[in-house]
């Protein structure tokens, strides 16, 4: 920590104090308290105290989240914090994350994925169905480019609308009013909120691939703060730091965010991460979809010894070999050139000049 912080505990012992920023909507919190449970485990004598905060994103409530044109939305005023020594941390959902972080930050802990998939939430009287069965016209919720384009050309017979709020807001306009027979949310949301009994159907990549780094937590911290990055770097899960710099890197040489629709899935078996990535047009009757593979098997170089502090797509993990994440931000570049050599480009600049005119 910077700035040293400590305190006395409850046995006259000084503890060191870390601040940990947050967004304060329930499923923030819940996660963020998951990363400060395990931290306290392995650090017991480390003093943690929950900061919580209100981003851009929570703020604005009635627009989709593609119409705002921000990148950091849900980001911006936690690295303030940071950056101003408010807090020492801060736990997000790295999808959150941009992939091209600002000057002085890094993601210090990728943690183990959750279900990356997305799950359809019906209307109660819809029990039972899917979204095949659903009706004619039926309406399904979501604020996302990349899930709409994607359901659309899969499931014509359905109507998608804009749905905004946090997890708890959505479920509540779903369940109290008739205007959605269905809602679209990532399955991570809802298992870590205890609410897996709503998901009436988990969607395979054949129906819907998810966004770069869905179901994955990230923890950011400055740059310069060896102890800290060194503290949180056991957090790191090294399938899903590998998967993530993959998606991440596709998706920086895309130049893809929140108002283009851009989907992944990514695999790792038998020492080779597999990557499919995809862009749609906004109705998804336009897109491009390649598959492409890599060997992560170590030749020899273990740790990063000496480039320790080497960051990839925004992310530093000095404890899992450099060459596999070369590897993998390299499999991410190389799917995004794939794409962009067969006309991504044209499709997502049309996408995003639909969405800015809506």
């Amino acid at each position: 920590m910077s700035e040293g912080a400590s305190c006395l505990d409850g046995n006259g012992k000084v503890s060191r104090v870390v601040r940990i920023g947050t967004r304060q909507s329930q499923l923030a919190r819940i996660q963020t308290d998951s990363v400060a449970a395990t931290l306290k485990e392995l650090y017991s004598d480390v003093h943690l105290e929950i900061v919580g905060m209100t981003t851009i994103g929570d703020k604005i409530l009635d627009t989709a989240l593609s119409k705002i044109g921000e990148k950091s939305l849900f980001t911006k005023e936690l690295e303030n914090a940071l950056e101003k020594n408010e807090v020492d941390l801060v736990v997000h959902s790295l999808k959150d994350l941009p992939t091209t972080l600002p000057p002085g930050f890094t993601i210090g802990a990728v943690l183990k994925r959750e279900n990356p998939h997305d799950a359809v939430v019906l209307h109660p009287k819809h029990k039972g169905k899917t979204l095949e069965t659903l009706s004619e016209h039926s309406v399904i919720g979501t604020s996302s480019l990349r899930r709409a384009a994607q359901l659309k050309k899969r499931f014509p017979h359905l109507d998608f609308k804009d749905i905004r709020g946090n997890l708890n807001t959505r479920l509540k306009k779903l369940d109290e009013k008739d205007d959605f027979a269905a809602i679209i949310l990532a399955a991570a949301g809802l298992r870590r909120m205890g609410w897996e009994n709503r998901i009436s159907q988990i969607l395979m990549p054949e129906d819907c691939m998810y966004a770069v780094g869905q179901g994955a937590l990230a923890v950011e911290v400055r740059a310069r703060d060896e102890d800290l990055l060194e503290m949180v770097s056991v957090l790191h899960d090294h399938d899903t730091v590998l998967r993530c710099i993959a998606e991440r890197a596709f998706l920086r040489r895309l130049e893809g965010g929140c108002s283009v629709p851009v989907a992944v899935h990514t695999e790792l078996k038998d020492s080779q991460l597999y990557l499919t990535g995809a862009v749609y047009s906004l109705d998804g009757s336009d897109s491009l979809k390649e598959t492409m593979q890599t060997s992560i098997t170590a030749t020899g170089k273990s740790l990063e010894g000496v480039e320790k502090r080497v960051q990839r797509v925004g992310v530093t993990a000095s404890k899992i070999s450099g060459e596999a994440q070369d590897r993998a931000e390299r499999l991410g570049t190389d799917l995004a050139n794939l794409l962009l050599s067969k006309g991504a480009k044209e499709i997502l600049t049309v996408a995003r000049q639909l969405n800015d005119a809506r």
